[in-house]
């Protein structure tokens, strides 16, 4: 994996890229989520909704309300941003957008696999529709969670490494698996 070249950044221009760059994610993921919420909203009046058992209501229902809730926290770091804008909170807007933007992904697989189930309940069966919708889960989970932290976990000792950024701290920069200084 070729080594991160330093940033000459200062505090505030990195949370300013930062937002920049979890919008564009944001941008992204809500165009799929709001796709989704729309096609659920029309399925409860198109002629075959009458015939879904109680088992496929309760998905569907769940479903809908999985999209929403994902769509409201892929719009909220936005209207974060809007509340707080000027008022020198852009590193808490990023940190807490972070965060929205995380539990919004995992709320948008679970929106996944729910429409997923749903579809393919009512057109192979039951069965055939919760082995596709745990298969949908585990995709999502490999390459958003897993991927992601295996990736992270190979990148570690680069980020202490001397193309670093320079630390702004007065302690020397220890590496992972040194130990910290003993007190005597």
């Amino acid at each position: 994996m070729p080594r991160a070249r330093p940033r000459n950044e200062t505090p505030p221009e990195r949370d300013d890229r930062n937002f920049v760059e979890l919008l564009q994610e944001l941008r992204v993921t809500q165009t799929g989520v709001q796709i989704l919420f729309a096609f659920l909203l029309t399925l409860a009046f198109s002629e075959r909704f009458d015939d879904l058992d109680g088992f496929q209501r309760g998905t569907y229902i769940c479903t809908l309300l999985l999209a929403m809730t994902a769509t409201v926290l892929f719009t909220a770091p936005a209207a974060l941003h809007r509340r707080l804008f000027r008022r020198g909170a852009k590193r808490q807007i990023v940190e807490v957008s972070s965060v929205l933007a995380t539990v919004g992904l995992g709320v948008l697989a679970l929106a996944l696999t729910g429409a997923l189930l749903l579809v393919v309940d009512v057109v192979l069966g039951r069965a055939e529709g919760v082995v596709t919708a745990c298969g949908a889960l585990l995709l999502c989970g490999a390459l958003w969670g897993a991927l992601p932290y295996a990736i992270k976990r190979r990148a570690e000792p680069a980020r202490y490494a001397a193309t670093s950024a320079p630390s702004r701290s007065p302690r020397q920069a220890r590496t992972p698996g040194d130990r910290p200084p003993s007190a005597e």
